[in-house]
């Protein structure tokens, strides 16, 4: 019987070890806490920028799931201290959700994002309603999205790790905080299109 060939793999980001990622990380001391909502279909897809926004932020927990049991998302939305934090989703806002006002008196915000597509993240809003009722905040005025290596259905969408950056950005009035995490992503999406000219 023929070995099976297997490919080196990176042990800290999890790729191929010719697509690491580990030398884009870029070490960001956010202040404000990030809760990542990833759905399943996201975990292995080689264009997907949660991996290298995990290596970077300081602050973060991540969460793989489409429907998540009402107990488990409460603990995930209140993070390790409850009532210390106000969870708000990255989301376009609604008629009908409630708008994300900053309280200098109340908790400081903590960030909850969906990694997924639009259409998946539209169905893993519909499935959690601990979700729906959640305060949303909007990114005002976002840059263009240096995103290539995805295609987006409309304009201003952003991937996870720009809309991250920016959202914090916004809620920590210090965009030069991000900066080099974005340019770190431009590199990377620079290296994943070399890979797919030389794929060609």
């Amino acid at each position: 019987m023929p070995f099976a060939v297997t490919r080196a793999t990176c042990a800290h980001c999890l790729r191929p070890a010719r697509a690491c990622l580990c030398g884009w990380a870029t070490p960001t001391a956010n202040r404000v806490e990030v809760l990542l909502l990833q759905h399943p279909l996201e975990t292995g897809h080689a264009k997907n920028s949660l991996t290298l926004l995990r290596l970077s932020l300081a602050r973060h927990a991540v969460a793989i799931g489409e429907a998540f049991a009402p107990a488990l998302l409460q603990q995930l939305l209140d993070g390790p201290e409850p009532g210390k934090t106000q969870p708000v989703l990255l989301y376009p806002g609604a008629p009908d959700a409630p708008t994300f006002l900053p309280d200098p008196h109340g908790p400081p915000p903590r960030l909850v994002v969906l990694d997924a597509t639009w259409r998946k993240s539209r169905k893993m809003l519909a499935l959690n309603p601990a979700l729906q009722a959640l305060p949303r905040l909007s990114l005002s005025a976002p840059p263009p999205s240096q995103y290539l290596i995805r295609k987006a259905h409309k304009p201003g969408q952003l991937s996870t790790l720009e809309a991250v950056c920016h959202a914090l950005a916004q809620l920590e009035g210090d965009a030069a905080r991000y900066r080099p995490l974005l340019q770190a992503f431009d590199g990377f999406v620079a290296q994943q299109m070399a890979f797919r000219d030389t794929a060609d």
